[in-house]
């Protein structure tokens, strides 16, 4: 064996001899570092920790953060999560997917908390070749161009600007796939929800972007120019929404980019802060008066958004419809829980302001029934509907269609980071970074969004016809029971009696 020539050996010596004095400066670079830090934390008077424990007090904030992702996916229980468990998350996931849904052993579900509902299985459910499609169902019949769909589950309101252009792609195309329609949420309407060629409702917020003059005030032009479009079906009036309740949209001014700035018709680079109402909006007859405004110049069916808390507004709003005639009604109600989701909001109205919809949509379903408004005006349910076992419960109570955000959210890979709020989504969802950005294709994440909307329809279905129905809208009251204090459930129709028609009112009894 030959031994390493003297020239190899003293390039081998002169390589350890660099790295030994990398080694010591960096080493002197981090205490040096160390000292810094030191000096500055003892110094600080704003951290208490830092000030205390200087140097480790970092460190504090450093697992504070972590502790996001631990909890998720190392501590918390299968279904004890919030605000959406991982049994719920890993269902769309498999559901977008498309893959199998099946479960084994038994349910980890607790059955027994006040509030949970369970589902009355029939002794003769349907049969697969008695089983019907979901029914269609006529929006907006006073309109010149009503919309007539037999779409069960939808896309909620997300701005293009609160999520990204490869998002905004991702779902318009799945919708189309899906045969389901997509609210664009307040920022108006931009040209990757087009792209996809699915139905679209134009949702419009209290700045009115997209169809407002550079006052902030609505512009029929504008609203022509919108209602061109075949694929625009319906407008959303949002008055208000889930999370934030008395609050307008809030987006970020890193997120307002020159493009969407000029879609929305608002400065580039700074927050973009709606109103907390309609400027315009201060009654029942102005909401009236507007619905009728945007119907008469678009020719297409109007509505609103709302999360319901004064239980007298609804009394209120729909005696002067009776009054007005049932023509003036909105042709739809999306009625938003307040657990509902959002990109950003203050904590307070996120978490303590607002009916949830097991509370507000069988109010709102049974004032429609006591005012006789019922037929006319369908019920849209939202906030955070995302499995079979919800839209299925929602439809017991009365509702129509439901809507989902972050059920779309998840079938586009969403993880639940909770950083919605900035611009450093690491799925490339809610962010304008382009780098982040790349991990979503559009192509792909459309057959997920779409697969995620068929799947939640069939299992719904399957709910459906076990309590012996023949469709999805057939599901009523008495089809599902909720668990009381005492640990036994009653049925919803005893929860929840319907309301018998009141007639023969006049306006001065109903106003």
């Amino acid at each position: 064996m030959e031994f390493m020539s003297g020239e190899t050996a003293s390039f081998i010596q002169a390589a350890l001899n660099i790295m030994a004095t990398l080694f010591v400066f960096v080493v002197g670079l981090g205490v040096l570092a160390v000292i810094v830090i030191f000096i500055l934390d003892v110094t600080q008077t704003k951290h208490a920790i830092r000030r205390n424990y200087p140097v480790v007090g970092h460190f504090r904030y450093f697992f504070e953060h972590l502790g996001e992702f631990f909890r998720q996916y190392f501590f918390a229980m299968d279904r004890e999560e919030l605000p959406f468990n991982r049994a719920q998350r890993s269902w769309v996931y498999r559901a977008a997917k498309n893959i199998d849904n099946t479960v084994g052993f038994g349910s980890t579900r607790d059955l027994r908390p006040t509030g949970t509902v369970l589902f009355v299985n029939c002794p003769y459910p349907t049969l697969g070749e008695d089983a019907v499609p979901t029914q269609a169902i006529t929006i907006g019949p006073y309109c010149r161009k009503p919309h007539t769909t037999d779409s069960l589950f939808n896309i909620s309101g997300m701005s293009y600007g609160a999520i990204s252009k490869p998002a905004v792609l991702a779902l318009s195309r799945g919708a189309r796939m899906a045969g389901c329609w997509l609210n664009t949420g307040e920022g108006g309407l931009a040209p990757w929800h087009l792209d996809g060629g699915c139905d679209l409702v134009i949702q419009i917020g209290t700045a009115k972007n997209g169809v407002r003059d550079l006052a902030g005030n609505l512009n029929d032009d504008k609203l022509r120019e919108t209602a061109a479009h075949a694929q625009v079906r319906m407008y959303e009036i949002k008055l208000s929404q889930g999370a934030k309740p008395g609050k307008g949209g809030i987006l970020p001014g890193g997120k307002v980019t020159e493009e969407i700035a000029g879609i929305r018709g608002i400065p580039p680079g700074s927050d973009a802060i709606s109103p907390n109402r309609h400027p315009d909006i201060n009654s029942n007859s102005d909401l009236l008066d507007m619905i009728r405004r945007i119907r008469e110049v678009t020719g297409k069916p109007v509505g609103f958004k709302a999360v319901i808390g004064a239980y007298g507004w609804l009394d209120g709003l729909f005696g002067e419809i009776n009054a007005r005639g049932i023509e003036s009604a909105p042709d739809f109600i999306t009625v938003d829980s307040a657990d509902g989701g959002t990109g950003a909001a203050p904590m307070p109205l996120i978490d303590d302001v607002g009916l949830p919809l097991r509370e507000s949509l069988p109010l709102l379903v049974d004032k429609l029934n006591e005012y006789g408004l019922r037929e006319r005006v369908k019920v849209i349910a939202s906030g955070k509907l995302i499995t079979p076992a919800d839209v299925a419960w929602a439809l017991c109570l009365g509702a129509d269609f439901i809507n989902s955000a972050r059920g779309f959210m998840f079938s586009l890979g969403c993880i639940q980071a909770l950083q919605c709020n900035k611009n450093t989504c690491p799925t490339g969802i809610t962010t304008h970074d382009k780098r982040l950005q790349k991990g979503l294709d559009p192509k792909h994440k459309a057959v997920r969004v779409a697969s995620y909307a068929r799947n939640i329809v069939y299992e719904v279905g399957i709910i459906a016809h076990s309590c012996g129905v023949r469709e999805p809208r057939q599901l009523s009251r008495m089809h599902a029971r909720v668990v009381t204090d005492n640990g036994l459930s009653i049925p919803l129709n005893e929860l929840h009696p319907n309301i018998t028609v009141l007639k023969n009112r006049t306006p001065a009894e109903t106003s």
